[in-house]
């Protein structure tokens, strides 16, 4: 049963322009896809996350700057952890 790659919604930018990507649930970070400083595009995926045996894919809800970033490829993260900051 091969593991199926979904969607997941981010939080949208807030007042200063800054839009979290935060985990929708607890998981592991399967992959990094962008590094600190990059250039993204609405839309762009940023983080892959496994939980439930599925990987979501969490994208940018925002053009802009990846300015934070504290996803790390393996780590356990858990419902609502920030995993990168786009600005």
């Amino acid at each position: 049963d091969p593991k199926r790659l979904r969607d997941a919604k981010s939080s949208g930018a807030d007042a200063d322009g800054r839009a979290s990507v935060v985990a929708s649930m607890p998981g592991k970070v399967v992959r990094v896809l962008v590094e600190q400083g990059a250039e993204v595009a609405a839309g762009d995926g940023l983080v892959i996350v496994e939980a439930m045996k599925m990987q979501n894919e969490m994208k940018s809800p925002k053009a802009g700057t990846v300015v934070e970033l504290h996803a790390e490829a393996g780590a356990t993260v858990n419902a609502g952890e920030v995993l990168v900051v786009v600005e």
